[in-house]
């Protein structure tokens, strides 16, 4: 059926692969992202890094921090400033609720993954808690135990 594809990960610009290791993940917001020009066109080249990125509510509205879009290369006007804030676009409902989880202390709002929704760019936001070091060192070791077991199994295969 026409317009009934579903994202892929061809239709992922870039992922912040340390926001799993390095929280948890408590709830998840799809968020639009205000763009230039020439950012559009720099995303859509994966020219683009999350790592380090975070959000902040101020003066009513989610911004992206940290977040880093290379200038386009064939630009012919000015270029943008790389690690500019990033305003996100989110309904009032869910910014109000937003601000009302962060009050809690420990939470915060990290980028997951940005991604092509119906030609749009989008954000994958996620309130998170941060893991300490010994839940860390749990989810290592369970990933190498069913590692270890899935070779087991596909050996005897």
């Amino acid at each position: 059926m026409k317009g009934s594809k579903e994202n892929t990960a061809s239709d992922t610009l870039a992922t912040n692969r340390k926001a799993r290791r390095d929280y948890h993940i408590l709830e998840k917001w799809e968020a639009g992202i205000a763009l230039r020009g020439g950012e559009v066109k720099s995303l859509r080249a994966h020219d683009v890094s999350l790592n380090e990125s975070f959000a902040r509510i101020e003066n009513g509205g989610v911004f992206l921090y940290g977040f880093h879009i290379n200038p386009y290369a064939c630009a012919q006007h000015v270029d943008h400033d790389p690690i500019r804030p990033k305003r996100l676009l989110l309904h009032r409902r869910e910014i109000d609720k937003l601000a009302g989880q962060l009050a809690l202390k420990g939470l915060t709002l990290v980028p997951l993954r940005v991604y092509l929704n119906r030609g749009l760019i989008k954000v994958e936001l996620a309130l998170c808690k941060g893991k300490l070091e010994e839940d860390k060192r749990e989810t290592l070791k369970r990933k190498t135990a069913e590692r270890e077991a899935s070779r087991a199994l596909s050996e005897r295969r």
